[in-house]
């Protein structure tokens, strides 16, 4: 199994020496969320705070634990679901998490709420380590050029948004609901970082694709669970329950990790606040945004003619939505996850002008004729034209040029275990982030050289 991926270690939400974990397996029973007696709950043999442990040998395909959808929480099971269906209109944002964030808000702060002992199981909300959280100088000096910071800059912006024309309204209108500690735009940070970490998303059946996406919910026992790429059990769905079922076996003492997803190591921060240590992440990428490779080629131009030429190839490029401004091509570290984006942008700037021409009074985009369409992969990259591997090498090298510290120095703190001790656990987590995705990058170099 890869290398667990480790969240920071924090003491549970209700503080002091009282473990909160005998109430939260009494309201488990309670409410009939049933536990497998093959797992249990413990910080002990966990890579990370509060995790699940195999008891006996499971096998695969056994059932772990069900959550009955009573007991989730959400829009539609908290004490204030009439007064946010009545409002639903007036609740409506970007990233549609509102309803169930004022849900949370209501219920955290209600010393009555259903879920109070669920809520013990929380990590402190001043103790999350979201690189939301922290300091503009930390997040530019630990994670320039791994695309969290702007990613980051972005969230902050979109949460003080909603929070000052949606959510703060609401709660100001509504007093004899939400006491006046609840009008905090830190506590709603705050629950927009565990809503990233710790809620789930029921996916759509097929024959809904056309449909919204089904909102986040809480799902107690389930976000227990730590986090590996290579994991051993997964959520499934049903109309009365949830269940948590292994995905391959797991021996006795070993713990039982779910998956948030393919997820790169700097989405894994962004979100999650925290990343799998290298080698683990086998989803992890490296991103060359499509600007970069557009600099990369008008680096290469010598002519004022050659600038314009591949500004109107850019410009093509837009129009047939292969680009955009802010868009970014991802690199796997076995192959290109945006190859159709990657090729025809290649393809188009280093092409002839003669056949530019042709091809822009080509009815839309005929079908390759195979000459140009091999699939981007570490044994085919190799194989591109000339002309192809010198601009991916070039705008490689500008990435590269990103970030504020050099891979070999990065390789060698990496092996040094007495430097990596001495290392906060954010400046470990965002070495993590930078390393893998140089690593990847490294290698692409490799490939576009040879």
């Amino acid at each position: 199994m890869a290398t667990a991926a480790k969240r920071p270690r924090v003491e549970g939400a209700s503080g002091g020496g009282d473990d909160p974990l005998p109430a939260f397996l009494d309201w488990c029973r309670r409410v009939g969320l049933e536990l497998s007696p093959k797992v249990s709950v413990s910080r002990e043999g966990t890579v990370s705070g509060y995790g699940m442990v195999a008891l006996e040998d499971v096998q695969r395909g056994e059932l772990l634990f069900v959550v009955p959808r009573a007991v989730l929480l959400s829009q539609e099971t908290t004490g204030i679901r009439s007064l946010l269906e009545k409002e639903h209109r007036a609740l409506q944002s970007q990233s549609g998490w509102v309803p169930l964030l004022l849900a949370l808000l209501y219920e955290y702060l209600a010393e009555d709420s259903p879920w109070k002992c669920y809520f013990s199981l929380w990590p402190p909300l001043s103790s999350l380590q979201h690189p939301m959280f922290w300091s503009e100088e930390e997040r530019s000096q630990l994670l320039q050029g791994t695309g969290v910071p702007e990613a980051v800059e972005r969230d902050l912006a979109n949460i003080s948004h909603e929070y000052g024309t949606i959510v703060l309204p609401f709660l100001e209108a509504h007093p004899d609901i939400f006491p006046l500690q609840a009008q905090s735009l830190e506590l709603y940070r705050q629950l927009v970082a565990m809503v990233m970490a710790y809620s789930f998303q029921e996916p759509l059946e097929e024959e809904e694709d056309e449909k919204e996406p089904n909102p986040p919910m809480m799902v107690p026992a389930a976000d227990i669970l730590n986090h590996v790429a290579d994991h051993n059990a997964n959520l499934e769905y049903s109309p009365e329950y949830l269940r948590m079922v292994a995905t391959q076996p797991i021996h006795k003492g070993q713990e039982i990790f779910n998956t948030y997803g393919q997820m790169a190591n700097w989405q894994l921060l962004h979100m999650y606040g925290f990343a799998e240590p290298y080698p683990g992440n086998t989803d992890d990428t490296a991103d060359i945004q499509m600007a970069t490779v557009r600099a990369a080629a008008l680096q290469g131009a010598t002519t004022e003619a050659e600038r314009r030429l591949i500004c109107e190839r850019w410009d093509f490029l837009c129009q047939l939505e292969m680009v955009g401004e802010e868009g970014a091509f991802v690199i796997g570290r076995e192959e290109v996850l945006t190859e159709e984006e990657l090729s025809a942008t290649l393809k188009v700037l280093c092409m002839p002008a003669k056949d530019f021409r042709e091809l822009k009074e080509q009815d839309g985009w005929e079908e390759d004729d195979g000459e140009d369409s091999l699939t981007l992969t570490n044994k085919t990259i190799p194989k591109l034209k000339a002309s192809w591997k010198t601009l991916l090498l070039n705008s490689t090298l500008l990435t590269l040029q990103a970030y504020a510290t050099d891979f070999k120095s990065e390789q060698e703190l990496l092996c040094n275990k007495a430097a990596r001790a001495q290392l906060s656990w954010r400046e470990e987590q965002a070495l993590q982030v930078r390393y893998g995705q140089k690593q990847i990058l490294h290698q692409l170099l490799e490939l576009t050289s040879s």
